[in-house]
């Protein structure tokens, strides 16, 4: 008994200590979890992580754990701290439990949060031409609105619902974007992807848009049922390359 209870609180502390908190601009307090590569922090390339609906989760963290293992310290902030306790996760089949906190969101707000995001990166003494963002489903939107905010080297957005609607930031794009979608995504319609890509291509700017015909809307999440484990190693292979270029 004793030894397990040693044992859980060794590891209550372990997860504990992958968390900060950051002070916001708006006089919040945001909690977001880290992931660092195992050699230490110096001179090593950053992204920041942006959640889905669901929260910063299961899901969320392990992906941040896992790109730390490829060499990124990682940061990965709760975009819903304005409204929900911290360590929200909602229920994937579930949805109309996480809607308050997703309708509360703001561009102002997402805005000021990445922002600190990105101030704690510099302060972990990484450069902006080190630092990228990606993001999934809401994330995905977020992220390519970081790309257009934030002076980062480079975005990426996995079926980013709602990206289309910031068109007219193309303009404002940093660095390059790499998107992907799935073919078979009953959310995000190909007018919607055509209503980004038009936006960038009037605007100029650099990008790749991979469409993955038998992939469904949240592909990546090895733990939802649209998950589709081919599809989730090639876009991570294209991902690790892009960041890598």
């Amino acid at each position: 008994m004793i030894r397990t209870f040693i044992l859980l609180s060794c590891l209550y502390k372990t997860t504990m200590e992958k968390y900060v908190s950051l002070s916001i601009a708006d006089g919040t307090t945001m909690a977001a979890y880290v992931a660092y590569p195992k050699k230490g922090t110096d001179n090593f390339p950053a992204l920041i992580l942006f959640q889905e609906a669901f929260g910063v989760n299961h899901h969320i963290r392990n992906l941040a754990d896992k790109f730390a293992t490829d060499g990124f310290v990682v940061i990965a902030p709760e975009l819903f701290h304005r409204t929900a306790p911290k360590g929200f996760e909602g229920n994937y089949n579930d949805f109309a439990g996480i809607l308050p906190h997703y309708n509360a969101i703001t561009n102002e707000g997402l805005i000021a949060d990445m922002k600190a995001c990105y101030q704690w990166l510099i302060e972990q003494h990484i450069t902006a031409d080190k630092i990228y963002s990606i993001g999934y489903c809401l994330g995905g939107k977020v992220s390519f609105l970081a790309n257009a905010t934030l002076p980062i080297k480079a975005g990426i957005s996995y079926y980013g619902g709602g990206v289309d609607q910031l068109a007219d930031k193309a303009k404002d794009l940093h660095g390059k974007h790499l998107f992907f979608w799935g073919g078979k995504d009953q959310h995000i319609k190909a007018e919607n992807i055509n209503t980004i890509t038009n936006g960038l291509d009037n605007a100029g700017k650099d990008y790749i848009s991979v469409k993955i015909s038998y992939a469904d809307h949240a592909f990546n999440c090895d733990e939802r049922a649209s998950y589709n484990e081919s599809a989730s190693k090639e876009a991570l292979a294209l991902t690790l390359a892009f960041l890598k270029e």
